[in-house]
């Protein structure tokens, strides 16, 4: 996978399904490597920065758009 063009579109998904799909791109990236995921699950803005703290991930970034909000995450 190119990790500078890594997006995950799980709009529609609902917890636990957003973190998911995350942690699966992450695996698929080198260390450093970055990846995009958009969610409009309301409970994602608890659980991505959860995710990335216990998983010593780094958000770098969310912007919102609409009902979605896109997440960017390096892998730690």
């Amino acid at each position: 996978m190119e990790h500078e063009s890594d997006i995950i579109d799980a709009r529609g998904l609902r917890c636990p399904l957003p973190v998911l799909r995350l942690r699966k791109a992450l695996l698929q990236v080198a260390p450093g490597g970055e990846v995009r995921l958009w969610a409009d699950d309301p409970i994602a803005v608890i659980d991505i920065p959860h995710f990335c703290a216990e998983e010593s991930h780094e958000l770098r970034e969310t912007q919102s758009e609409g009902d979605a909000t896109l997440y960017v995450v390096r892998r730690g």
